[in-house]
């Protein structure tokens, strides 16, 4: 087996990042993510610790499976340790990806422009933008040793890949081939979710690194998530109130737009709420609030790569609809009319549904509305992705229905008076039975599987239900 090294998403669900050591002296990085929350990785290293605290000096190359912040968040800072190789990725995500590190860097670093600049220029001139399913050949430094990437459609947000490194050199023989063949899933999506294809499992696996985050549950269909999520609106837009949906910039919000649009086609001219004065509102009545720049910016992206949808979502686009830009959805841009559309909501009578990131209410423009709204009985708040452990997103979960129930923000109590659910099944990652199945579809199964990415329960769960269905294999936990 080729070794591995985790430095993130090891003891919780944040962190992503590994490293495959193609020999002794040479290796390739995959992922170089946030740690958020109470999280903490392998080393020690908190949720605010950003700086690189382990070795470069074998890192040959950087593979960004996708885009999102636990993913991606450390680049800059890899980029300021001196890392200059290779920066492979799809071609979706190398589209969106300078949008995130710009936007991590206002929030998190600075907000000098030169200073951003620079380090867009830099992650530019190292960026190797690549097509699913096409091998490439990372170049390596030593003698002896060879490995070619290929990346496969993962199914969880908009250019999201799975990795396989095929490795040769003079150690390596499996089952009497010259290569070993090392799959990263990264995140992987659940079957059939919108506008993304579903993942295919590779036909050879001698070593995977599998994440793990729904390891111990399974998640609803897609017609049946989408029936709840318009139960759950319809219930709380009954009393005219606003739903507040906490979601992603890229990858959620696209998704939710897409669910939703369909709702309204579906139930044009159907009742959903009426006003305090006891006018009904239709369906294509409601507004649709999307309360982030950065979404906005995505989403604009994301209509550009349509070459990349999967079919239904390619039908709809030919049949005249507009699934992620239809007339009842608002974009707010500016601070100041984000900060009228809070007071408005505190005041109004009508109902609305608010999508803000971040998803786990951990800052973003989510933060304002949940202080101003969580007190209000009418109002709801909807999760729809998973909530790790330290986030505000996590304690509003835990609390809501406690007596005296508070989340904390900014050092303050915020009483939570309005209602809370959650749809897990609209989580991008698959479920337990879906993690399964990626093993399972395998013509030739791994030899060693490293389970990352996931709590300790999820992790523990599936572990056992691996080594039941494949015995011959060793599973480890980090």
């Amino acid at each position: 087996m080729l070794d591995i090294k985790h430095h993130g998403a090891v003891q919780g669900v944040t962190g992503s990042c590994h490293e495959l050591f193609v020999d002794s002296d040479q290796s390739v990085l995959v992922d170089i993510g946030l740690f958020q929350g109470a999280e903490t990785s392998g080393s020690g290293a908190d949720s605010n610790s950003l700086e690189i605290d382990f070795d470069l000096s074998a890192v040959q190359a950087l593979v960004i499976t996708h885009v999102h912040i636990d993913h991606v968040g450390r680049l800059p800072y890899l980029l300021a340790a001196g890392f200059t190789g290779p920066i492979y990725c799809s071609k979706p995500s190398a589209a969106l990806l300078p949008l995130v590190i710009e936007d991590a860097l206002k929030v998190g670093v600075t907000r000098n422009a030169s200073i951003i600049k620079a380090c867009l220029d830099r992650l530019a001139s190292q960026l190797v933008p690549l097509e699913y399913k096409e091998w490439t050949s990372i170049p390596l430094a030593g003698k002896g040793s060879s490995v070619q990437l290929r990346l496969c459609r993962a199914g969880h947000i908009l250019g999201s890949a799975y990795v396989v490194f095929r490795v040769k050199n003079s150690e390596v023989k499996t089952q009497g081939k010259r290569y070993h063949d090392v799959v990263f899933s990264g995140d992987l999506g659940a079957p059939y979710s919108p506008l993304l294809c579903t993942p295919q499992s590779p036909y050879r696996a001698d070593q995977l690194v599998l994440e793990s985050t729904y390891g111990d549950r399974n998640h609803e269909n897609r017609a049946t998530r989408r029936k709840h999520l318009q139960q759950s609106l319809e219930h709380a837009l009954s009393d005219s109130g606003t739903v507040l949906i906490p979601a992603f910039s890229i990858g959620r919000t696209q998704e939710l737009l897409y669910e939703l649009e369909h709702i309204i086609h579906q139930n044009k001219h159907k009742a959903v709420s009426q006003t305090r004065s006891g006018v009904s509102l239709n369906w294509e009545d409601i507004d649709i609030i999307i309360d982030s720049p950065l979404a906005s910016r995505f989403t604009k992206v994301y209509l550009s790569l349509a070459n990349y949808w999967d079919d239904e979502a390619k039908r709809r686009v030919s049949s005249g609809r507009h699934p992620l830009s239809f007339e009842q959805v608002t974009t707010i841009d500016d601070h100041a009319t984000h900060l009228q559309t809070v007071s408005y909501l505190q005041r109004q009578t009508r109902p609305a549904i608010v999508i803000a990131a971040s998803g786990m209410c951990a800052g973003g423009r989510i933060v304002n509305y949940l202080k101003a709204l969580l007190g209000g009985e009418r109002n709801d708040v909807l999760f729809v992705g998973y909530q790790a452990a330290g986030t505000p997103g996590r304690d509003i979960l835990r609390f809501h229905d406690k007596p005296n129930g508070y989340v904390m923000f900014d050092g303050e109590r915020y009483v939570i008076n309005a209602k809370v659910q959650q749809i897990s099944g609209y989580s991008a990652h698959a479920g337990q039975r879906d993690l399964l199945n990626f093993i399972k579809c395998m013509r030739v199964k791994p030899q060693k599987i490293h389970l990352v990415h996931g709590d300790d329960n999820a992790k523990r769960t599936l572990k056992g239900l691996i080594e039941m269905a494949h015995p011959e294999c060793e599973v480890v936990v980090p």
